[in-house]
Parts: structure tokens; sequence; C-alpha cells
């Protein structure tokens, strides 16, 4: 069976783990630097990026997590992931934190805002949906989000989202000029693609629609006959609430 590691330091780590098992896939948790060994993809999860960022520290991941991005291996990063991924971040907190980086990007640590500002909305798609059929858009669950504010010239923009000024956070007067621009062109950029990396602001591990998950295990290539002997199947997308299986954990929509 083809394993999909997900680091396990703190966040929605469970969730990823879920989503890859609706896929038929098997998802390892990721803690220490000899298991990346062991794996030849990742997932790094949203939760709090400072202190995933200290456990990381703690148990000396980053030398691992940088060496198994510059081998080319397929790593996505959600929310938080998405900002350890990034080259450059800026509205951190005082002392900052170390970035695993590779992802040719500025990332606003916080752009949305608190907890309370955390929102859905529904997304345009049209790589996903032309890679993995299903609707044009997806919903996308923003928790205490980043946004990317600009990319590099080998960055693929898969999703943008408009920016209404009461979703602009200005807790950091570093950034007042990327507001600015971000409100003249009225969205921010929200997933990106660049090589075997992938990385999202939002996070699908909390919905029923498994889009991509799939899009990223074909990144790294777990298709055809890998993927018929570990029991892969075609995403599923659900447009009603479905109740969990045993051990399942829940789905927002």
């Amino acid at each position: 069976m083809a394993l999909v590691g997900v680091l396990a330091l703190q966040g929605s780590f469970n969730e990823h783990i879920a989503a890859l098992k609706r896929l038929g896939v098997k998802g390892v948790e990721i803690r220490k630097p000899e298991q990346l060994l062991t794996v030849n993809s990742l997932i790094i999860p949203g939760g709090e990026s400072t202190t995933m960022a200290k456990l990381a520290e703690y148990f000396n991941l980053f030398p691992a997590l940088r060496e198994f991005v510059q081998m080319g291996k397929p790593v996505w990063g959600t929310c938080a992931g998405l900002i350890f991924l990034a080259d450059k971040a800026i509205g951190q907190k005082i002392g900052g934190q170390q970035l695993v980086g590779g992802l040719d990007c500025t990332v606003h640590r916080n752009f949305f805002g608190s907890q309370i500002q955390s929102f859905e909305t529904e997304l345009a798609v049209p790589e996903l949906a032309s890679k993995e059929g299903g609707p044009e858009t997806f919903r996308g669950v923003f928790i205490r989000a980043p946004a990317i504010l600009d990319v590099g010239p080998e960055v693929q923009v898969l999703a943008d989202y408009p920016v209404p000024s009461d979703k602009v956070t200005s807790s950091d007067s570093s950034v007042e000029d990327k507001k600015e621009n971000a409100e003249e062109e009225n969205k921010v950029i929200v997933a990106v693609r660049q090589g075997n990396i992938l990385a999202t602001a939002f996070h699908p591990e909390l919905t029923a629609d498994t889009r991509w998950h799939s899009y990223f295990l074909k990144m790294g290539n777990v298709t055809g006959e890998e993927a018929s002997s570990s029991g892969i199947v075609p995403a599923q997308v659900s447009t009603s609430y479905k109740q969990p299986l045993q051990n399942e954990l829940p789905i927002f929509q």
C-alpha cells in the first residue's frame, strides 16, 4: 500500500489521514526526522504555525524537511503548512519562526484576521475541476488563515479570493503597501503549485470533497497499477452531509 506522510506535531493531521483513508491510501504520522525516510510524499497540515515550528525545532525536523523538499518529493501544505513552505512570511509573531521554504512566494501569516474572522466560501478551481472532475468550485474553509501576496514566475496560481475590506487585517504596519495592492486588485492568492509543491490557505481536509487529496496523490504518481494495488478510488464529492463512519472524524459542509 502506498504511504503518505502527514506531519503530526499539532493541528489537523488526523483529518488529513481520514481523508486519505477515504481514498484508500494509508497516511502515516511523522514526528521524527528518520520517519521521513519511510514515505515518498508529505502533507504539512493546518494548525498554529508558531507552535508547530517550535515543536519541529525541538525534534530537529527542519533540516530533514528542507532536504525532503529539495529532493523534489511531493509536499502539500495547508494553512500553517503553506506558511512553512513559503520562502518568505510576514505578519509573524515577535521573533518570527523558522520556515522550510521551497515555495517561491510571500505569505502573510494571518491575513484574514483572528479566529472569530474564520469563514467558508466557494472558490473557483478550474485546474482542479479539469484534472479531478466534479464542480467548478470548491468549498474553502478558512480558519485564521494566511494568504499569498505575491508569487514567483514558476508558481502556478490555482485559486484566488476577492478581498472585501472587512477581511483585511491591519495588525501589522509592515504590510500596509501589500494590503493596498491587494485591495486594488481585489483578490489574494489562496492555492498554488510549484513543481512538486502544493499549497492551500484553506482546509480541504475539513470537507467531504477529496479532490485536492486526489490531485496531490497524482503528483506523487500514486496512480495506475500503484493506485490499484493500494485501493485508491476516484475522488468522491458529496453535496450533502454524510454521517461519518465509526472512528472517522466529522466533516464540515
